[in-house]
């Protein structure tokens, strides 16, 4: 099975032509809930797929200030860099998730893992491990259904979530989300993942 083409051209065209019918326009109640009650305000955090920053916003309010965002759409990644500005305690990276170093306390998922192919999910689990520091955490939110149409956005079950988590981490919290918008209300798990 050939990978499909979910390359930076066709996620910034989505950006351009302002396809981007995921975008909730604000905050993911349940990462903000999250990250309020579990991460310290000095813990390092990525958001990848970063989108329009809406969680990134809502933590700077919060007190957050070690925030990266990655996006692989430089539409999309100048869009936001104008937004925040040139004083912002936060970093703006254009780049392939799978090509990102650096070393994070915490990983913040929040549709990023739907909109890549499914046969990326083992990359991406060990990709996520490689980004965290030791006992570091990935949590977020993952869709819980089978989507009809051709995807993205990809959806899966736990039980696969399961197996493809547990060889990298510890699976920490993997349970319906009771937060969810009102929009994806029982079809989102979610998930806390410490790394092994």
């Amino acid at each position: 099975m050939d990978i499909l083409d979910l390359d930076k051209e066709y996620w910034d065209n989505r950006y351009k032509n302002r396809e981007t019918g995921w975008d909730i326009g604000y905050a993911s109640p349940a990462l903000i809930e999250y990250a309020e009650m579990v991460i310290p305000k000095e813990a390092s955090i990525l958001i990848p797929g970063c989108g329009n920053a809406y969680e990134a916003k809502a933590l700077l309010d919060k007190g957050f200030k070690n925030i990266t965002l990655l996006d692989i759409a430089p539409t999309l990644v100048n869009q936001v860099q104008k937004e925040f500005g040139e004083t912002a305690p936060i970093r703006i990276i254009c780049e392939d998730f799978f090509e990102h170093g650096e070393k994070y306390d915490y990983i913040l998922e929040q549709t990023f893992f739907c909109a890549l192919d499914p046969i990326l999910r083992e990359k991406y689990s060990n990709k996520m491990a490689d980004l965290l520091h030791p006992h570091g955490i990935l949590a977020g939110l993952l869709f819980n259904r089978a989507f009809e149409s051709a995807g993205p956005p990809f959806g899966g079950n736990k039980t696969e979530y399961q197996r493809l988590f547990q060889v990298a981490f510890d699976i920490l919290k993997m349970e319906n989300c009771f937060n969810s918008i009102p929009q994806r209300q029982g079809s989102e798990l979610f998930i806390a993942l410490r790394k092994k």
